[in-house]
């Protein structure tokens, strides 16, 4: 019997293991907190911090292949795993996910089109940027930013002093897209094949994906779905990564990328014939990936820490679909759960279950 490693224990990494577990396999998880969600059904928690390298290399001599399901993983420590033990993904495509500027420049350089950017680092860089760019524009940090931290729309020149509090470190000025929508794709690499996963529109509240809807696959996703699985190829990149866009008439941007389970994937588990936890699971298992199909139209809605007592009043049935992730602390902007409603378009989700959750 093999056993996954998975280095983070959130609730991405306990969907990753039930997943595992349904091909015979076990799981261990390293996470700080031995209470994380992953340690409701993985086979045993190592608790230590994400950068100590003993508690690290205790999880590579108990596993057969490790995986990530948190970025934010020390560069050192990550080598000295791909030097030592099975990382069958590699470090590359997370080394480069945790620096946007290095980010967006691989994405260009392997034939993806981001928008406008430049490096900042202060006060000087930040006004000639905006010169060049013209605004809107937005600054970001270039890393340990997700779900909007760390980020500033500047709209007008007044706007800078939000900017001031991050000039001491490295940033990034982007180029502001009024896209028409977002969406995101969810690819899956192996030594023999390249499968992508039904695309949605995702819409966001308060920064943090609120709702993803996948329904009828648009044209341009199977130009987005290509461009993707292109890039993996030509990036040489293996294993899963989502990849967010911004959508404008006929043209897309590629905003960011993760190489792990992505939240616009969750609905995946019921919405198709085979999960993006199914084909992570497979690829790490050494079995043949799986193409997948939509089942039928599907809205996951994210559940945050203000809906998470609204979730409770939801009638769970065939196409009603809940995951707890058995977070002990609830915080308001914090992810709790999330709900997929399955055999479910947007003008009927609106009728039956918008006004059941916060408007804000």
């Amino acid at each position: 019997m093999k056993t996954i490693g998975i280095i983070g224990g959130g609730q991405l990494g306990m969907m990753l293991a039930e997943a595992i577990h349904k091909y015979g396999a076990k799981v261990i998880a390293l996470d700080p907190n031995p209470k994380c969600s992953c340690s409701f059904v993985a086979d045993e928690i190592i608790v230590s911090k994400y950068d100590d390298i003993n508690g690290l290399i205790e999880l590579g001599k108990k596993s057969d292949v490790i995986t990530y399901e948190f970025e934010n993983v020390p560069a050192d420590a990550l080598k000295h795993l791909r030097d030592n033990f099975n990382i069958k993904q590699g470090i590359r495509p997370l080394f480069d996910s945790q620096n946007r500027i290095r980010e967006k420049e691989n994405a260009r350089n392997h034939g993806l089109n981001p928008p406008k950017f430049k490096r900042i680092l202060n006060m000087d860089d930040l006004l000639k940027g905006i010169e060049e760019i013209k605004l809107p524009c937005v600054y970001k940090t270039t890393t340990l930013g997700y779900d909007g931290h760390g980020q500033v729309v500047i709209k007008t020149m007044d706007d800078i002093e939000k900017v001031k509090p991050y000039l001491e470190g490295e940033g990034i000025l982007e180029e502001f897209i009024k896209y028409d929508f977002e969406t995101s794709v969810i690819a899956v690499r192996s030594e023999t094949d390249v499968i992508a996963f039904p695309m949605g529109v995702n819409v966001h509240k308060r920064g943090i994906l609120d709702l993803c809807i996948v329904d009828e696959q648009k044209p341009i996703f199977n130009k987005i779905k290509e461009a993707a699985k292109k890039f993996m190829v030509s990036a040489d990149y293996y294993g899963i990564l989502a990849i967010e866009f911004f959508v404008k008439g006929d043209d897309f941007y590629f905003n960011e990328m993760a190489p792990r389970p992505h939240n616009s994937g969750h609905y995946t588990i019921e919405g198709c014939n085979t999960s993006q936890y199914d084909a992570l699971a497979r690829f790490l298992l050494d079995m043949d990936l799986v193409e997948p199909k939509l089942l039928s139209p599907t809205i996951m809605k994210n559940i945050l820490g203000f809906d998470y007592e609204n979730m409770k009043k939801l009638s769970i049935n065939n196409d009603v679909h809940i995951h707890d992730y058995f977070k002990s602390e609830v915080r308001e902007n914090r992810k709790m759960a999330h709900v997929t409603f399955t055999n479910l378009r947007l003008n009927e989700y609106n009728k039956k279950y918008k006004n059941l959750f916060c408007e804000e």
